[in-house]
């Protein structure tokens, strides 16, 4: 019998082959998440090492030591997202060493990065600090990397902008400018020991400039320009391989075939002891190679040394768009290596950026450097990707009683095919405490087939029907549309058998208007037994608010069953009291006080908690202090990529059958954060007083029947683990006889009450 619930849980759990959980009374332990490792994945033969590290799209690498143990450590600024992201060198099981995502690290770095990020020791410390695109648009500035506890960075500003002087009248200061799009190259030009700059000009890009560091000694951040066409090269526009050199001029071409981006290193690749030049230019997939026929002192490249086909001696470094190098060792044999990956700000080139990282093993133990061709997704290999925008959705698709995993995201499938978006199924071949994700089809369903031009899929795995089989909501857009849709299909498979969707059947929810990419959530709300709609928005241009609410009125089609309960659900700003972009929404139990919580993240990438969201009214009150980082001991706000164009998407599901839901982000960088709860509460603190009423339910795991006893006459009321009321016995009786039929395979929670409020709850495992 399915009633109203008019009341609210969790007070005990337990377990047959479990000792009763107890309360946490202790008012300083402060529920949070966690980065957690929740489950291993599969792809092929291979378990991804850092499956959860979240994807890359434009990776920009440096060198440093993150925990003071004096080896070099990785640290990776992802251009699209903004994202920072850090690796340990650590020991490889068998010997050796390998890279091991450690994301507490990330929290070291200065909040607000943009464009790119190079690491480089200005100061003789041995410590590099770190070098940015500063808030004024183009120019550049500097963080000072003084020592932090531990031997762990820390980074204070020393230069909000760097300056150079320029002698000529009216003589003074002027800021060093890159431009918007360029990768500058730092380091010691001339080999005095002091780091110079070499950018292109910011306002045409054609000509190599350098800024000589003129400090008296090693520190000091003062400047004067010594070139303004350096080594000679002067880049044309009217091909991508098209330069000149002395003093030659461009001609000017009848179209431009590019726009100016350019990116830089400078590296002897030939051992004569002098820098020769690598760039890639935006719109252009090769990385062209320029040898120094002079010297550091009067550097000269001809067209003799041009080589657009580098490395000539194995695969060439060519990418889709916008190739961009960097020389550090990530082999871990002491020679530099070389990294190439396209220094994008979009992917509106649609490039697949699940293989983008290019690694070129320096296998030469002299001054000459030669490299070898490792493959194109350096790290990707080791990672959840689905190249951009991933949404990921859990629930049992093939009846085995286990959490299977939906991953949305866009890609091409097919070498040189569309760029669409696609569901990739990840079925759970581990048990039901310990999963294992092993990929099965990049295109579940046959959603990007023929006929079908997604851009965007946010699935939901949901009971709408509320018939025991999880359907398929899914939220998206078509390519070239600016309608965002919220549609559905109906599991016609009975409870606990493999899902059975047909997509002749695809339904569409009536009266919801929305914008490419909003978001989809479904729960229920108003705690009547129907599942309630959310809608988190993807722009705060519109008169409503970020989040809407849909009630299920219960009526007939589904399809219209949704009605406009709130357009300003919550009334949720950020900090400027601005309506946040790109809103995602998710709802469950997280902190274990037995009501259900909201959960949300927008284009900040900041997670924010709502606790106890049927209690809340207009304005929600919310906690962003989230994240518990152990190197650190403090909670932290999370810190994902902050840039408007950012898409995340959260889903909440209890992977490992603990009781307590995991939190899994799906990022722009088409990969997957994920969270564990730290601190959740498993008893209620408002009734941790009252004694627990003791409950006896056998079978336990059952199939098609319960029987549940107590030693006073008490009503029942079954749940799932998300708070929705499924089943009720309003008669006060010691024994009852629950049917389960219909119920899908998993965890449920029994709770009883007594005529006096005296109540108990219990887990119960349906097979």
């Amino acid at each position: 019998m399915l009633r109203r619930c008019l009341f609210l849980f969790v007070f005990g759990l337990s377990l047959p082959w479990a000792a009763p959980f107890k309360a946490e009374a202790q008012s300083g332990n402060l529920f949070g998440f966690e980065h957690r490792n929740v489950a291993k994945v599969v792809q092929a033969t291979d378990t991804l090492r850092n499956a959860w590290a979240g994807g890359l799209n434009s990776a920009q690498l440096s060198s440093l030591d993150l925990n003071g143990d004096n080896l070099p450590d990785l640290y990776i600024f992802d251009r699209l997202s903004r994202r920072s992201l850090t690796y340990l060198n650590a020991p490889a099981p068998g010997g050796g060493r390998q890279w091991q995502y450690a994301p507490d690290y990330e929290a070291l770095f200065p909040d607000g990065l943009q464009n790119w990020v190079l690491l480089r020791d200005y100061d003789c410390d041995n410590r590099p600090d770190l070098f940015t695109a500063s808030l004024v648009p183009g120019n550049i500035r500097v963080f000072r990397n003084v020592a932090g506890p531990g031997g762990r960075p820390s980074f204070q500003l020393a230069q909000a902008n760097l300056f150079f002087f320029d002698p000529n009248p009216p003589a003074g200061d002027v800021n060093i400018t890159t431009g918007g799009y360029n990768m500058p190259d730092i380091r010691d030009v001339n080999g005095d020991g002091r780091l110079d700059i070499l950018c292109h000009d910011y306002s045409g890009s054609f000509d190599i400039r350098l800024f000589q560091n003129t400090s008296t000694a090693c520190g000091g951040l003062t400047f004067r320009q010594t070139d303004d066409r350096w080594g000679g090269t002067r880049t044309c526009f009217s091909s991508c391989t098209s330069f000149v050199f002395g003093t030659a001029q461009c001609r000017s071409p009848l179209q431009i075939n590019h726009t100016s981006g350019n990116n830089m290193l400078t590296l002897d690749l030939d051992g004569d002891g002098d820098l020769d030049l690598l760039t890639g230019r935006d719109y252009c997939t090769e990385l062209t190679k320029i040898i120094n026929q002079g010297t550091n002192a009067a550097p000269r490249m001809t067209s003799a040394g041009l080589d657009s086909n580098f490395p000539a001696n194995t695969t060439p470094a060519h990418l889709a768009n916008f190739p961009s190098p960097y020389s550090l060792d990530v082999t871990f044999d002491g020679y530099p290596d070389l990294v190439v990956t396209p220094n994008v700000f979009d992917n509106l080139d649609t490039i697949d950026t699940r293989r983008s990282v290019l690694l070129y093993e320096n296998v030469s133990p002299t001054n000459i450097p030669i490299f070898v061709y490792r493959g194109n997704d350096f790290l990707q290999r080791d990672m959840l990707d689905v190249s951009d925008k991933a949404a990921p959705t859990f629930g049992d698709l093939d009846g085995d009683g286990r959490k299977d995993m939906l991953l949305g995201g866009v890609s091409r499938n097919t070498p040189n095919g569309f760029y669409r978006a696609s569901l990739a199924f990840y079925r759970n071949v581990g048990t039901a405490t310990k999963p294992v994700f092993k990929f099965q089809d990049a295109n579940y369903l046959g959603l990007a087939g023929p006929g079908r031009f997604y851009a965007s899929l946010r699935p939901a795995l949901v009971d709408l029907n509320r018939d025991g089989a999880l359907d398929l909501a899914f939220s998206g857009y078509s390519a070239g549309s600016s309608y965002n849709f919220v549609a559905y299909v109906l599991n016609t498979a009975a409870a606990n058998q493999p899902a059975a969707f047909n997509l002749a059947s695809i339904a569409y929810i009536d009266g919801i208007p929305s914008r490419p990419l909003d978001t989809a959530a479904f729960a229920d709300i108003d705690g009547d037994g129907n599942v309630d709609l959310l809608i988190g928005t993807d722009t705060n241009t519109l008169s409503s608010g970020s989040l809407r609410y849909y009630r299920n009125n219960g009526t007939q089609p589904l399809s219209q069953a949704f009605v406009l309960a709130d357009n300003d659900f919550g009334r949720i700003r950020n900090g400027s009291n601005q309506r946040p972009f790109a809103l995602s929404p998710t709802v469950a139990d997280f902190d274990g006080d037995g009501t259900l919580d909201l959960l949300t993240i927008d284009a900040t990438g900041t997670l924010r908690l709502f606790a106890d969201l049927r209690a809340q009214s207009g304005i929600f009150s919310d906690r962003s202090d989230l994240l518990h980082n152990s190197v650190l001991n403090q909670y932290e706000a999370t810190e994902l990529g902050n840039k408007l164009s950012n898409s995340f998407v959260l889903a909440a599901a209890d992977v490992n059958a603990d009781g307590v839901p995991e939190v899994f982000v799906g990022t722009e960088t088409g990969g997957v954060v994920a969270f564990g709860a730290r601190n959740n509460r498993l008893l209620s603190t408002r009734r941790a007083a009252a004694p627990a009423l003791a409950l006896s339910i056998y079978p336990n795991p059952a199939t098609s029947t319960a029987t549940i006893e107590t030693p006073q006459p008490a009503r029942l009321t079954l749940l799932d683990l998300t708070g929705r009321c499924l089943r009720t016995e309003a008669a006060l009786a010691r024994t009852h006889t629950l049917s389960l039929q219909g119920l899908a395979a998993g965890i449920y929670l029994v709770r009883a009450e007594t005529a006096t409020g005296q109540s108990g709850i219990q887990r119960l495992i349906v097979r």
